[in-house]
């Protein structure tokens, strides 16, 4: 069976890997930086973002520490990082990618359940 995913506070309808960028891209328009995507098997991806660099994190359930996508060597920290609960987070340049990376992890894995296989990612469990 494959993996479905929705985006956790709009439509109960899913998402696919065609349409997931757009619903990023509007949302990040909107000033909703963070976003969680919950998959029909219980897996959460979450997509949190800048506007120029975004952390992206797979995980397996609740309480999972997960992975996340890394830049091996990338050398500084951003902040910026909005979350819903009013939160401003700062993290190492190495801990995130460029937004463009970010979006083709996430649409790569709504589309696949997987990360892609040049992507790099570091597990926290």
């Amino acid at each position: 069976m494959i993996e479905s995913w929705v985006i956790n506070d709009e439509s109960p309808l899913p998402v696919s890997s065609a349409t997931v960028l757009e619903a990023l891209r509007s949302r990040i328009d909107n000033g909703r930086l963070e976003t969680w995507l919950t998959s029909s098997s219980g897996r959460s991806l979450v997509f949190v973002t800048n506007t120029e660099r975004a952390m992206v994190m797979l995980l397996e359930d609740e309480g999972d520490p997960g992975e996340h996508a890394v830049s091996p060597g990338a050398q500084g920290s951003s902040d910026g990082f909005a979350l819903s609960n009013g939160q401003d987070d700062e993290y190492p340049d190495e801990d995130t990618v460029p937004v463009i990376e970010a979006f083709r992890l996430v649409e790569q894995i709504v589309g696949t359940g997987s990360w892609p296989a040049d992507a790099r990612w570091a597990v926290d469990r």
